[in-house]
């Protein structure tokens, strides 16, 4: 696999951004895989921003309880869920998990809606629906079911990816601007506390796009999760997410890294 520009420059200041402040890494999405990322890296010692345009939806799951979750012994998501009840309401496990991501060195975690990269040779440049731009040396994209998101209740139809969650077309049409080729996909969501089932239906890069986690038309971009091809649960996210941290961390390290 080609090895492209190094994405960490030397160890800087961490949680202290200020206008045109350059991290390591910033994360798109805080759903289970961005947050899992954004974790893992932030502990590594990296200087990470960690950008959703909802945070009250940060690392939510899809059903009512944290009970049968499959989270992978080592994630953050386990370690919460370890201090609860496995009768425990999702929203209650959102607020544990959200203050054990906001008490951690290393991640501002931001509320913002991305809309578009321009990559150089040196950065990412995050341009934002509210205005202000962001810049990471790498981008990693955990979008989930968001990039041009619909959700479709019997015949109504709503943009987003998640009820009453704003959906990344702006972003979604940046990608395809960009020559990334984007393909439909579809997934139902089921409806909690008596509400109806939903289906949403959402762009995903064609498999022919990645290479592993890599976006082949943009060196410094990469996606996981569910806004990438195939099928995917709790498990597998959480368990990539921490195999792109460490992909990450090696190439760091190769590139001379302190």
């Amino acid at each position: 696999m080609t090895q492209g520009p190094p994405i960490f420059g030397p160890l800087s200041p961490r949680s202290q951004p200020q206008p045109g402040h350059l991290y390591d890494v910033a994360v798109v999405g805080a759903g289970l895989s961005g947050t899992e990322l954004a974790w893992r890296l932030a502990h590594a010692g990296r200087d990470v921003l960690l950008v959703s345009q909802a945070l009250d939806s940060l690392g939510n799951l899809y059903q009512p309880t944290v009970a049968g979750a499959d989270f992978p012994p080592g994630s953050v998501f386990a370690q919460v869920a370890s201090q609860m009840a496995p009768d425990v309401d999702g929203w209650t496990f959102h607020r544990r998990l959200k203050a054990e991501i906001e008490g951690t060195s290393g991640i501002h975690l931001l509320q913002s809606c991305v809309t578009a990269l321009d990559e150089t040779e040196e950065q990412v440049t995050l341009s934002t629906w509210e205005g202000p731009q962001l810049r990471a040396r790498t981008v990693v994209l955990a979008v989930g079911s968001f990039l041009k998101g619909r959700l479709l209740i019997g015949e109504t139809m709503e943009d987003a990816g998640r009820l009453s969650e704003v959906a990344y077309d702006g972003l979604a049409d940046d990608l395809i601007l960009s020559g990334v080729w984007l393909v439909g996909a579809e997934a139902t969501a089921r409806g909690v506390e008596g509400a109806p089932d939903y289906d949403v239906r959402f762009l995903t890069p064609a498999p022919s796009e990645l290479d592993g986690f890599r976006v082949g038309r943009l060196d410094r971009v990469r996606m996981l999760g569910q806004c990438t091809p195939g099928t995917h649960t709790y498990r597998s996210v959480l368990e990539d997410a921490a195999r792109l941290a460490e992909e990450l961390s090696g190439e760091w390290t190769q590139e001379g890294g302190a």
